[in-house]
């Protein structure tokens, strides 16, 4: 592994599989770290705390925000989420690969702080309907979240458009063996 580390974040409308995507990854790739962000959402009943976020308050994130200590944040649904220039600089340095799992303006903003570092892969959904019905079917959200969550799709998708892979899931195992052909080249060249 070179003496720089490498950043690969994976982005996705909500739904469209990115944390399922990011875990399998995860699994396969013992050399890869999770790198954890900072939320002000709840906690869901599969979460735990400092391996799927850092939990954290509002005033808690702003003091975060105002001591510049985020290479990203984003509001989304209401709640801030965000990583550590901190987390990420002691990976870079220790030549570590760090993955994302993060919105799509969280990781152009990597891109941007750390464009030679970087690799973007956005995952997509077949389709609108199909992504209504996993959103509805993960019963972690009511339906006026959902749709505030769909109202979000288009965006995301167009700024998909600006990564560096995108991978469809209208089959699961398909697009993890898909992403992880991407990770293995990303660890090839380190």
């Amino acid at each position: 592994m070179s003496s720089r580390g490498k950043l690969i974040a994976i982005s996705a409308p909500s739904g469209s599989g990115k944390t399922t995507i990011a875990k399998e990854i995860l699994k396969r790739h013992e050399e890869i770290r999770f790198s954890v962000s900072a939320t002000t959402r709840k906690k869901r009943a599969e979460e735990v705390e400092g391996r799927d976020h850092f939990f954290i308050t509002k005033e808690e994130f702003e003091n975060l925000i105002a001591r510049g200590e985020l290479a990203e944040y984003e509001v989304i649904y209401g709640d801030y989420y965000g990583n550590l220039k901190s987390v990420i600089q002691k990976g870079l340095n220790d030549g570590q690969l760090l993955l994302f799992d993060i919105d799509v303006n969280g990781a152009l903003s990597l891109k941007r702080l750390y464009p030679n570092e970087t690799t973007l892969i956005f995952i997509k959904p077949p389709s609108l309907e199909v992504l209504k019905e996993r959103l509805l079917k993960r019963n972690t959200e009511d339906e006026g979240t959902v749709r505030e969550r769909l109202k979000r799709v288009p965006m995301e998708l167009e700024k998909g458009k600006s990564f560096d892979y995108a991978v469809t899931n209208d089959d699961l195992p398909t697009a993890v063996n898909e992403v992880d052909e991407i990770v293995k080249k990303i660890v090839r060249d380190c």
